[in-house]
């Protein structure tokens, strides 16, 4: 989140009705609800994680045990349950 003033964004008549409410402070407008992003739809997170979790579950299908598969994914036995047992 980058600091911007105020002089150089908001127009002189908006300005002053916002020192209406606020003066001398920090203040944070967040972005439209239509323009928030799920997680992982920016960069390729959620694809990798997807991809990852198959792979997973098709080890596990094919005789991996959960230990093997903790091991090779560094994660925690209790994370591949989740994974495995996942309804999808």
């Amino acid at each position: 989140m980058k600091y911007s003033k105020a002089e150089s964004i908001f127009p002189e008549e908006l300005l002053r009705i916002i020192q209406e409410y606020v003066q001398g402070e920090l203040v944070y407008i967040p972005k439209p609800k239509e323009a928030h992003l799920k997680w992982g739809e920016k960069t390729r997170s959620k694809s990798m994680v997807s991809a990852r979790n198959a792979e997973i579950q098709s080890r596990f299908r094919n005789g991996a045990s959960i230990r093997e598969l903790a091991d090779r994914y560094f994660l925690s036995c209790e994370s591949i349950k989740k994974i495995i047992y996942k309804k999808n």
